[in-house]
């Protein structure tokens, strides 16, 4: 069966994260946003893991259900230590079948550190050997390298991270079949070095609040199981992970790069103008995705693999809303069209992706509705996130705008 899948998010145990993240509001906006599997977050936290086991039916496939919403167990762990002399920041995304195999994990890795300090934990553990604890445990478990670009917090990162796989998990590495592209990047992007193409790449909201579920999503067509989607991942089967839904790469916090107090923002070719330095105090920018990924790539822009699975580059429905009516996407007015248009059509993967515009005109306002075609067509003017600060997408902006920021195409 056809489904969408969202593996990465966070639950109300976590820093800067809604109360509202709960298997209750978690599932109901599932619903609405029409993504059918979820990942749990956190199963490191006593806390959550209690929740989990208190609301979740075990279906005895590895997976786990929730009135109509299926649950994967999964956890992020922040990896920060000293190799070689150098500091690195990695955080990498765990998967398991089982609640038994999760205790095991957790108590492996409370000997390591406080567990209970944050839903994402924060531990001294070398990314190559929290991968040995968690194969020895359950080698049907997986680990999964999270937003791989992200500047200070992942396996490429610009300010924390590697050159290669291979020196961050060394004997593990044969074991890493799947890494998450996060929001910055999308997979034409990591599509320029071809030391990636054996991997398969996921997209995941990495959801701090319940509106925000879905914003990157995988869609699948294959059994609703755990071993059947972890196979999926493992031999990158295109005929059953159909595509990723992704954000537009200039939308995320760190596409670009700059110095957020100085409000700069820096093309890679700009920052090497300016040495790596603010233009306006002198200190080191942070260097974004795009950046990095010119740093490390092997191959021209638009080269594409032939095992490359497809994705799709949307804009969400409140967001479409927001900038069609002309306020603020947490507005009243926002929130009451979007109720409206899924109580007209059920979910927000069905708007965005599934019906015709001729459909969609019957119930929508004629400027949602041609904000939707242009979003699928690509006609999205968006001046880059950089250095913590998201995008400024524009769908309706005048010529001069459209002129200043990038114009970006839908693959």
């Amino acid at each position: 069966m056809e489904f969408i899948a969202d593996f990465h998010i966070h639950s109300k145990y976590s820093r800067a994260t809604s109360r509202d993240m709960d298997i209750a509001h978690i599932s109901q906006w599932a619903q609405s946003k029409g993504i059918t599997l979820m990942g749990t977050g956190d199963f490191t936290h006593h806390l959550w893991l209690q929740e989990l086991k208190g609301n979740l039916e075990d279906l005895g496939n590895g997976l786990f259900k929730h009135n109509d919403i299926y649950f994967m167990l999964t956890a992020e762990v922040s990896s920060i230590y000293s190799k070689k002399g150098k500091t690195y920041r990695i955080h990498n995304l765990i998967t398991s079948p089982s609640f038994k195999s999760v205790e095991k994990i957790n108590e492996a890795l409370g000997r390591r550190g406080n567990l209970s300090s944050d839903g994402r934990p924060i531990l001294g553990v070398d990314a190559q050997e929290l991968a040995h604890i968690v194969f020895d445990i359950d080698e049907n478990c997986m680990v999964i390298p999270g937003h791989i670009w992200t500047p200070w917090f992942s396996l490429f990162g610009s300010m924390s991270g590697f050159d290669r796989i291979e020196d961050c998990f060394e004997k593990e590495t044969t074991k890493i079949f799947a890494l998450e592209t996060g929001l910055s990047s999308d997979p034409a992007m990591n599509w320029r070095l071809s030391a990636l193409d054996r991997y398969t790449l996921i997209s995941n909201s990495d959801s701090h609040s319940p509106a925000k579920i879905g914003r990157e999503a995988n869609v699948f067509d294959c059994e609703l199981n755990y071993k059947e989607i972890r196979e999926v991942l493992k031999t990158k089967d295109k005929k059953k992970f159909l595509y990723t839904v992704e954000f537009f790469p200039e939308e995320g916090k760190y596409h670009f790069d700059g110095h957020r107090l100085c409000a700069v923002r820096l093309s890679p070719q700009e920052t090497k103008k300016h040495a790596g330095k603010c233009p306006q105090c002198g200190k080191s920018v942070t260097v974004g995705v795009m950046n990095r990924v010119e740093q490390l790539a092997d191959r021209p822009e638009g080269f594409k693999p032939e095992n490359g699975i497809p994705y799709k580059n949307l804009i969400p429905l409140d967001e479409i809303i927001a900038e069609a009516r002309g306020v603020k996407k947490g507005s009243l007015a926002v929130g009451k069209e979007y109720e409206s248009a899924i109580a007209q059509f059920g979910t927000e993967f069905e708007i965005l992706l599934k019906r015709s515009t001729q459909e969609l005109a019957k119930h929508l306002s004629p400027k949602l509705v041609e904000g939707i075609s242009r979003v699928r067509a690509g006609k999205v003017s968006i001046k880059a996130g950089f250095d913590g600060e998201y995008g400024i997408v524009s769908l309706f902006g005048n010529e001069e705008e459209k002129k200043d920021n990038q114009q970006l195409s839908l693959f």
